[in-house]
């Protein structure tokens, strides 16, 4: 009797019609059936996470320097828990706030946050390499460039949203080849979680979410947008991300007023050359052995979906960030690990004798060069025997701001003078009269130095805070009446438009930080002609 072929046919269907992964009738392709008997290789990848691991608490234990600026902030801010700030969203906030409870809030304890990060954004890179069919060179490579980059270490050695962002993108790309290989909807849900949460995190993240969105359109994964699955994980993303958005509609919208402040500021002397110029430097330019075959092996084979997935994802964002004339290199940053794990495949695939240079010689010069940039990137030297480093290298301290920069390369100088500023300042604080401390406050304008004063007012007699910097600005004044103010910077003469009486009461100096924050005046005035608080609106700074 002939059997009907209608279920085998049905067996036999090609799923790619709904962007989903192709099955033969017979079974699973040989190239599945490979890649399904390949070995995990999680052995390998376990001490790639443990190298990382062990690099950065290392130099978290020993390194001398102090906070960094931001991390002063940020302290400052997980004690205002609130759906949005300034100059981010809340979610890295909110992870500070739960570390802090745990682990307390010294620089060590903080930075384990970014350096357990580290560890697995590091799994991600060999089980996304892995994904693409890659084996234990290929793993090797993509974690030695991940390890090797400048920016990376820098990202991973202070508390910031930062290293979460890496590791959001890495869990996108990984959300993103689920529902190129499955197309279901649990798939297409789990990507809008990621980007989600990774909106939450940074707001960076968009342009992650528009490179997904060109991925999907210029791709065999089109067909999906037939299916509910691409506008459940939009929907998903926007509702994750909303939080961040009522806030900031509630507010005046302060994180736009923020951004273009910075473009306009700080940031203006940036150009695409630059933008170019920098992150070749910062990724470590060995690192491009990896990462540029990677993109080209993203377009090899037009019937290879998941790594023309990756390959216009990664162009897609290049091509909006270069398209702004003041963007900073940093900001690409996140996207290159991705291409590190093709890399890593491509430069495994190739024949003889190029697959020994590639699969021994690159790793060689990654670590090589690696361990040369390490100290550019981490506190790991003490400050003179950095400054004899980075001269023997012919490395000039830098900055992408437009600021004055001393002996110091403004992200090592930023975690410098901070304790003595809160000594000094406290100096001046106890020769207040008893009886006026209550009513007296220290007035500063940037939220470095805020942080630093209520973060060390528990070692030092130290007064209340206002600052007009950022997300301190919101937080007002405070308790009044006001009727004494310790302020920083500036000449005895600038303070008489605002106030009756001014007396110097000492100078902060520090070895090592930014000018700007050296040789700071410090005077205790009084008797101001209008009312902090009706005066506050004016005194706004989003930068």
């Amino acid at each position: 009797m002939r059997q009907s072929r209608v279920p085998l046919d049905a067996l036999a269907r090609r799923l790619d019609s709904n962007g989903a992964v192709e099955f033969s009738r017979k079974g699973p392709t040989m190239t599945e059936a490979t890649e399904t008997a390949r070995p995990s290789y999680r052995m390998t990848i376990f001490v790639m996470v443990a190298l990382a691991l062990t690099l950065h608490l290392v130099a978290n234990a020993l390194v001398g320097y102090g906070y960094f600026r931001d991390e002063l902030y940020y302290i400052a801010c997980s004690k205002h828990l609130a759906p949005g700030y300034v100059d981010q969203p809340p979610l890295s906030i909110f992870i500070l706030a739960v570390a802090r409870r745990i682990v307390g809030d010294s620089v060590f304890a903080i930075r384990l946050v970014p350096a357990i990060v580290a560890g697995v954004s590091l799994a991600l890179i060999g089980l996304l390499a892995r994904r693409m069919g890659g084996g234990r060179p290929a793993i090797v490579l993509a974690s030695l460039a991940f390890l090797a980059a400048p920016q990376m270490l820098i990202f991973h050695t202070y508390f910031s949203m930062n290293s979460l962002d890496i590791m959001f993108w890495l869990l996108a790309v990984h959300a993103l080849l689920g529902a190129a290989e499955c197309g279901g909807l649990k798939a297409w849900l789990w990507l809008g979680l990621v980007v989600g949460l990774g909106l939450l995190n940074k707001t960076s993240v968009l342009w992650l979410g528009a490179g997904v969105a060109s991925a999907v359109l210029l791709t065999g994964l089109r067909p999906q947008l037939k299916t509910p699955g691409p506008y459940a994980a939009a929907a998903v993303a926007i509702a994750l991300f909303s939080p961040f958005v009522i806030w900031n509609a509630l507010h005046g919208w302060p994180h736009i007023e923020f951004m273009r402040n910075a473009t306009e500021g700080k940031y203006s002397s940036l150009t695409r050359g630059r933008f170019l110029v920098d992150q070749f430097l910062a990724m470590n330019p060995v690192t491009y052995f990896v990462s540029l075959p990677g993109l080209l092996l993203c377009f090899a084979r037009k019937d290879d979906r998941r790594r023309q997935l990756v390959g216009v994802t990664f162009l897609t964002v290049f091509g909006i960030l270069l398209a702004n004339p003041h963007v900073k290199s940093e900001y690409i940053a996140a996207a290159y690990p991705m291409l590190f794990a093709c890399g890593g495949v491509s430069l495994e695939r190739l024949g003889p004798p190029w697959r020994t240079l590639a699969v021994w010689g690159i790793p060689a010069l990654l670590v090589v060069s690696g361990a040369i940039l390490a100290p550019l990137a981490i506190p790991i030297l003490p400050v003179d025997s950095y400054l004899r480093y980075s001269q023997t290298l012919g490395v000039a301290p830098s900055t992408p701001e437009n600021e004055e920069l001393g002996d110091l390369p403004q992200f090592f100088a930023d975690m410098n003078g901070w304790e003595d500023l809160a000594q000094n300042v406290s100096n001046a604080y106890v020769t207040i009269p008893e009886a006026e401390r209550a009513t007296t406050v220290a007035f500063v304008t940037n939220y470095g130095e805020a942080g630093a004063l209520e973060l060390y007012a528990r070692r030092y007699p130290l007064p209340r805070v206002i600052c007009n910097h950022n997300a301190y600005w919101f937080w007002g004044v405070g308790p009044m009446p006001v009727t004494t103010f310790i302020r920083l910077g500036g000449s005895r003469h600038d303070y008489f438009e605002s106030y009756g009486d001014v007396t110097p009461a000492g100078l902060h100096t520090c070895e090592h930080c930014m000018p700007y924050e050296n040789n700071l005046n410090i005077f205790i005035v009084r008797n101001r002609h209008v009312p902090i608080d009706r005066a506050w609106a004016e005194y706004k700074h989003f930068e």
